[in-house]
């Protein structure tokens, strides 16, 4: 039984092929094949999920190749894609694919990333003999000598090294190989991505608080059976500190950890405090490592090599054996959630590999999501708390800005005089400071003051924006760029450039403050492997005044310098239009505040906004989360909103807008013929997407609420492949979305 890549998800299924006589014993579970598919036999790649004995089927295709020497997925793993297929309606083989590094996928004539391999040379004769012929050779041929008398000293090493400390060329290691004096074998090495390892840490010792929390998981740990736990704790309450000792206990126990965070940038920090307790025990995956890189570190948790993993989203599919404890920190964030097939929630599959490894699942936030806490009020999950800072400071003082008052007395800057007046003294006294705006490039909107025209995607139902390294205007969704004009194209009026972004931020911080370094960290100064570390790295070690930048600077920076953080616009947010706004908004204000003062200076923040009224900012200026969560849960219920009701979005697109709303309307009627009344679910819709034409396809969508069970998704399933097989809808495309963000 195969999972077929070119299957569709409306003729996914195990598909059966014979297995001929040369390739017997190495077609196996686990291993990825190439078999034709379909009625042109067209070349596809497949995964192998089971070996069956029946009859010969003269119908049957045969496996053409096998792509490994050896599985690549475990029987474990096989079982996951399955379960994903049917909690995250995607294909087999799009579940089992998400499982492997980037790099090891092989279509077409695009070779996957191989081993690498490096020669390693050594003394084939004895440490006398070579230093004999040294002084016998040593004027005839030096070159040959100065690599005999090196080996002499370390024994064995890289063929490049030697080669750089000793000039010799390919020619004198062919002679003395010849000769019979040394040794060139070929070994796999690892590409290891580049990290600064900490020095060997003393022991934790935790806070009261800590301890308790600690405590308390561990006794979950004991009982040896699957659980969850939520660790709820301020902004620099050390959730790290317990994090260590809960992988320390792991360890102890014979068992394995994984620790994931929500932004690449946070893996850096991450490692060196890691690297420090576990040494070469652990190891990094994120998409920020070369294909060489994740690859290889996929192969040393693979072999057993690796105790501790630390990484993002994808790392949740780690094949670590043994298994004893997942730690999703900042587990509110969106990044968890992927956004294309297979649309799962890391949190999901953590809770899923937890159940089947008896493994601990521990939560941690600041700010926990509104389902997770619920999932504690109700008994789900064991919740521990945290309410004191690890170094006694109070929580940062907040200010509140109103930027009306701003542009009243004449200042239309983003930065306010609150804050420029903050950053002045932080100047003063060699303090840091950390800025947060969520929008990159320049300007928001280009438009003309004349006539009022936009400059509008043509290939999406998106303004573009300006970014003024190379003066261009780009959009976020497509990638499509193109040249500012001098005037207006429709009027030939002046043309305005409103709202700011970083890079816009960054010049305005510039002219304030002429020579002040400033690290601006965003999409577009960290599109290269290892960029997060070096940004971060040039901010702490050589004490850089700001950083600014997005979502990236908002949660888990740790720094003792840092006493001021500012969000620059907090209503940004705040009115997106759908029912997690709120949430998103409380919790982005609550870590940017809790960067600040997490050292022994007291801190303090800033929150800009033209709506300091608002309920949102109020409680999360005063950290007051039950609050804000008694408030929300109110609003939920009235809603009929997660977490009293789950949620599925379907949707439709396809070239033609009229088609695609047609579409919708279609499988509307067919979803609500199908579903019998006492699955209590209802569909709303057809409604636009919140970005109506992404790369020339329009979308439309259809919103589920209902109670998330196996004859619920069933359902959907079966209404959803009916429709894709009707011909009149060839030419449109279904995904499904369980638990959507929006």
């Amino acid at each position: 039984m195969i999972a077929v890549s070119a299957a569709v998800y409306s003729i996914d299924r195990p598909y059966s092929y014979l297995i001929p006589e040369e390739l017997c014993g190495r077609v196996v579970p686990g291993v990825r094949v190439s078999v034709p598919f379909g009625r042109g036999n067209k070349r596809s790649e497949g995964i192998v999920l089971a070996l069956t004995e029946e009859s010969v089927r003269t119908e049957l295709k045969c496996v053409e190749s096998v792509l490994d020497q050896e599985p690549v997925f475990t029987r474990d793993q096989l079982k996951l894609a399955l379960w994903m297929r049917e909690r995250f309606f995607c294909t087999l083989y799009e579940a089992a694919r998400v499982m492997l590094p980037a790099g090891m996928w092989y279509s077409g004539d695009r070779q996957r990333v191989g081993d690498k391999v490096q020669k390693f040379v050594s003394l084939a004769v004895s440490s006398e003999e070579a230093l004999e012929t040294v002084k016998t050779r040593r004027m005839s041929a030096p070159r040959q000598c100065q690599v005999l008398e090196l080996l002499c000293e370390v024994g064995e090493a890289a063929l490049s090294d030697i080669s750089a400390f000793t000039d010799a060329g390919a020619q004198v290691f062919k002679a003395l190989e010849k000769q019979g004096m040394i040794r060139v074998e070929s070994r796999e090495v690892y590409r290891r991505p580049l990290f600064s390892p900490g020095q060997q840490a003393s022991p934790i010792t935790l806070t009261g608080e800590q301890q308790t929390a600690f405590d308390g998981i561990r006794e979950l740990m004991d009982s040896g059976k699957a659980a969850a736990a939520l660790l709820y704790g301020v902004t620099g309450s050390g959730k790290t500190s317990v994090y260590i000792k809960l992988c320390e206990e792991a360890l102890s126990r014979g068992r394995t950890a994984l620790v994931m965070v929500p932004e690449i940038a946070l893996t850096p920090q991450l490692m060196d405090i890691f690297s420090s307790r576990f040494g070469e025990d652990i190891a990094v995956l994120h998409s920020s490592l070369t294909m060489g890189e994740r690859y290889d570190e996929w192969k040393r948790i693979r072999r057993g090599d690796v105790k501790v993993v630390i990484g993002t989203r994808s790392a949740v599919f780690a094949p670590l054996e043994d298994l004893g404890l997942i730690v999703i920190d900042e587990e509110q964030e969106h990044t968890y959630k992927s956004e294309n097939a297979p649309r799962y929630h890391a949190r999901e599959v953590a809770k899923y590999r937890c159940v089947h490894s008896n493994a601990v699942l521990v939560l941690g936030s600041a700010t926990p999501s509104v389902e997770s806490m619920y999932a504690a009020e109700t008994g789900k999950y064991k919740l521990f708390t945290i309410n004191n800072r690890y170094n006694s400071q109070p929580l940062p003082e907040v200010i509140v800005v109103d930027m009306r008052s701003e542009l009243k007395s004449g200042n239309g800057s983003s930065v306010s005089s609150v804050l420029r007046e903050e950053l002045e003294k932080n100047l003063e006294n060699g303090e840091q400071s950390i800025l947060f705006l969520n929008r990159r490039g320049a300007s928001g909107l280009v438009m003309c003051g004349e006539c009022g025209y936009t400059f509008r995607c043509k290939n999406c139902s998106v303004s573009m924006t300006y970014h003024s390294v190379g003066k261009r205007l780009r959009c976020h969704y497509c990638g499509w760029s193109e040249a500012v004009p001098e005037e207006c194209p429709d009027c030939g009026g002046k043309l305005k450039f409103v709202g700011v972004g970083t890079q816009r931020l960054e010049e305005e911080l510039g002219e304030l403050f002429p020579g002040v370094g400033i690290v601006r960290m965003d999409t577009d100064t960290v599109a290269k492997a290892g960029s997060h570390q070096k940004l971060l790295n040039k901010f702490k070690n050589d004490r850089v005044p700001i950083l600014l930048g997005t979502q990236m600077v908002t949660k888990g920076l740790d720094f003792a310098n840092v006493t001021l953080a500012a969000v620059i616009s907090a209503d940004q947010s705040l009115y997106a239009g759908d029912f997690r706004a709120h949430e998103r908004t409380f919790s982005m204000i609550t870590q940017v505040v809790g960067r600040s003062g997490r050292g022994e200076k007291a801190g303090r923040a800033i929150l800009q906004t033209f709506t300091p009224d608002n309920y949102v900012l109020g409680l999360a200026s005063r950290q007051d989360y039950m609050g804000f969560y008694t408030s929300e849960m109110g609003m939920r219920k009235l809603r009929g909103v997660p977490p009293y009701r789950d949620m599925l979005c379907v949707t439709v697109t396809g070239l033609d807008e009229g088609m695609v709303l047609r579409g919708c309307v279609r499988l509307m009627g067919m979803l609500r013929g199908a579903l019998p009344p006492e699955y209590g679910a209802s569909v709303l819709g057809p409604a636009p997407a919140g970005v109506t034409k992404v790369n020339n396809r329009y979308r439309y969508k259809l919103t589920m609420t209902f109670e998330n069970t196996k004859a619920v998704r069933d359902t959907v399933r079966a209404v959803v492949i009916a429709f894709c097989s009707d011909r009149e809808n060839k030419k449109l495309t279904v995904f499904v979305d369980a638990d959507p963000l929006e």
